[in-house]
Order: structure tokens, then C-alpha cells, then sequence
């Protein structure tokens, strides 16, 4: 495949792509908006680099699951419209990836966060 488009439209489809999640996937939105809170705390109970490092990573992994659920979810339904076994298969699957993920984000927020709060 070979490149048409320069870095600088690359990356505005990119940010384009990122506009439309937040507008049209209310998980997205969701998430994103826990994501700036949760940045939010961080700096207030002053995180350590590291901590903090850990809190974007993981925002980072939900997110990205999220963008990729989407994703999958979008051609699935264009390659499958009608609802077939394999495809809600996958479009489950991909879910549940994130519902996972999510769960995980919250384990390690509890870590990263209630030792702070508790020195409050």
C-alpha cells in the first residue's frame, strides 16, 4: 500500500477519527471524560512521575481498547449487517476486551488513589 497523503493529513484523519469517537460513542465519551477527571485528581494529590506514568498507561490501554471495539465493532456491521453467530461472536469478544480492561483500570486506580486519599 503505498502513501497518497502527507504526514500532516495523516494526522488530521487521526484527530478526525478521534473527534468522531468522542461525538458518535458514548463509552468513548465516557471513558475520556473519567480519563481527564481522574488526570485531574492526580495532579491535585500530587502523583509521583511514576504514578502518573501508570495512571496514563492505563487510561491509554482503555482507551485504545475502546477505539479498536469501535473499529471492529463498524466492520463488522458493514461486512455482516444481518446478525450472524460468528459476527456477534466477535463483536462480543471485542467488548468484552474492554469491559476487562475497564475492570482493570479500576483495580489499579484503587491502588494508585486510596493510599492518597487515605493521607487526606
Amino acid at each position: 500500500m503505498s502513501k497518497k497523503h502527507s504526514l500532516s493529513k495523516s494526522f488530521a484523519y487521526a484527530f478526525e477519527g478521534l473527534a468522531a469517537a468522542f461525538k458518535n460513542e458514548p463509552n468513548f465519551r465516557i471513558q475520556a471524560i473519567i480519563a481527564i477527571l481522574s488526570l485531574f485528581l492526580a495532579i491535585i494529590l500530587r502523583f509521583s512521575p511514576t504514578e502518573m506514568s501508570i495512571l496514563i498507561l492505563t487510561i491509554g490501554f482503555v482507551l485504545v481498547l475502546e477505539l479498536i471495539n469501535t473499529t471492529l465493532e463498524a466492520l463488522v456491521d458493514l461486512v455482516s449487517p444481518e446478525i450472524k453467530d460468528k459476527a456477534k461472536l466477535a463483536k462480543d469478544i471485542s467488548a468484552a476486551a474492554v469491559l476487562l480492561s475497564t475492570i482493570l483500570s479500576v483495580v489499579v486506580g484503587v491502588f494508585l488513589f486510596l493510599p492518597k486519599l487515605f493521607k487526606l
